[in-house]
């Protein structure tokens, strides 16, 4: 579905961002890896491309809007453009309520979750322009929509998010860039499966009755994964989507319809 395209992908790690990785590359993007340790891009390019082959790395932090716009120079200097966008990079595990309610913690999350995405989607807006057109697939959280553990800012961010999602489909539109959302439940990869892990211990019961709370009320009782995820933003950002925008795209087992 991405041949020949050039993909961001920020937020790459052990969990969604990687796994975003893997499914463009298959499907046979250029990419261009961002995170904040060098070692870890390091690493995912390593697995990913061995040889190098049509990936290229750059260390970033996107709450420095400098080096988002160096990330997206880098796209266009190695591959001669830009295509997509898959903003993952977030911070999700901040945990809070109204009763521990921190301001500066809830600055650092809306810094990275909504003004960090706000001033990635920026920088690529120009080189897409260049070229007549993108995608940038934002992601966001079932959480924004419905409690479901204590994270009442990274929620808040999420829900932002969203918001700001539908003003940059409008106003990015005429250039033919489109701006969506993918929107996921729980995700069965590290971080979730450490829950999952820790609450069985914690509370000692087997994983399977924590699993079995978790999917209770999904249609398909089964936590999606980080690479049914990928699949979906894989899919968002190749021209097979090239008339959606302004849509949040569930991937939740059907847990919430909306």
């Amino acid at each position: 579905m991405l041949e020949g395209k050039t993909l961001i992908v920020t937020g790459v790690g052990t969990g969604l961002g990687s796994e975003i990785m893997r499914a463009a590359h298959r499907d046979g993007a250029n990419l261009v890896l961002a995170a904040r340790t060098e070692a870890t891009l390091e690493a995912a390019a390593a697995e990913v491309a061995p040889n190098g082959d049509r990936v290229a790395i750059v260390p970033t932090d996107i709450t420095d809007e400098a080096q988002c716009v160096a990330l997206a120079k880098a796209a266009v200097d190695r591959f001669g453009g830009l295509d997509a966008l898959a903003q993952v990079a977030a911070i999700d595990a901040h945990f809070d309520s109204l009763a521990d309610f921190n301001a500066e913690d809830v600055r650092r999350v809306m810094d990275t979750n909504f003004t960090g995405s706000l001033q990635m989607a920026r920088a690529v807006v120009a080189p897409m322009k260049a070229q007549g057109g993108g995608s940038i697939v934002l992601i966001g959280s079932q959480s924004s929509f419905m409690p479901q553990v204590s994270q009442l800012s990274y929620s808040s961010s999420k829900g932002a998010l969203r918001t700001a999602m539908m003003f940059l489909a409008k106003e990015l539109g005429p250039d033919r860039i489109r701006v969506n959302t993918v929107v996921p439940t729980w995700m069965w990869g590290p971080a979730v499966e450490g829950y999952v892990n820790g609450e069985a211990e914690r509370r000692g019961v087997a994983v399977d009755e924590v699993i079995q709370e978790i999917t209770a009320n999904m249609c398909i009782p089964e936590i999606p994964k980080d690479d049914d995820v990928a699949e979906a933003v894989v899919f968002l950002a190749s021209d097979r989507a090239r008339m959606i925008t302004g849509q949040h795209l569930m991937v939740n087992s059907g847990e919430l319809m909306i």
